[in-house]
């Protein structure tokens, strides 16, 4: 029997540099499909660098068919009118995975370096490394936009095939024997 696949399509949304990459996951194996980012001019109108943000991303689910978004929360920073910029970029992305019938994930950027590397404060270079030896992927982590919409992919697959807590409440694990019991699906 053929294991079904999922796609995920993870955004680091921008006004500037928006990145995205396609994950796919098929049982245990994960494979990235594309990897890249749109660089936007920044000279241009605002409206008009978020009409391009929707038609990109329009045309990437047309083209990849993803089952998910999963997307990066604007980080609070000091300058509210960036973070103001940030959130329209985001809100873009959102609207047009709703419009095509994709759940939507977001994750802080704090979640998705601890995902990756167990760190919420690794370096971007350090999450690319990760996500080097993970996915077997190759190249330099020049295009972090792109790398950390990969982070926010597989993230996002973590997230949703991570052990699911007892469903009694207060009461403790004893050692492998509950964790065998409660995860039969986890054992070869």
């Amino acid at each position: 029997m053929q294991e079904k696949s999922k796609i995920i399509l993870g955004i680091d949304p921008g006004t500037v540099i928006m990145g995205y990459s396609l994950l796919e996951v098929c049982g245990p194996r994960l494979k990235m499909i594309a990897m890249n980012s749109v660089k936007l001019n920044g000279r241009k109108d605002m409206f008009e660098r978020l009409r391009i943000i929707h038609q990109t991303i329009q045309e990437i689910i047309v083209e990849h068919r993803p089952h998910e978004l999963a997307i990066e929360a604007p980080f609070f920073g000091k300058n509210v009118q960036s973070m103001l910029k940030l959130g329209r970029a985001q809100g873009v992305a959102i609207a047009v995975a709703m419009q095509c019938g994709l759940p939507v994930t977001e994750y802080s950027p704090k979640k998705v370096k601890q995902a990756i590397t167990g760190n919420g404060n690794a370096t971007k270079e350090v999450v690319w490394e990760m996500l080097q030896r993970i996915l077997s992927v190759t190249g330099k982590g020049k295009n972090f936009d792109a790398s950390d919409a990969l982070a926010v992919a597989l993230c996002h697959h973590f997230n949703q095939s991570s052990v699911k807590p007892s469903p009694i409440q207060g009461k403790k694990k004893k050692g492998w024997e509950d964790f065998i019991r409660e995860n039969p699906h986890r054992i070869s």
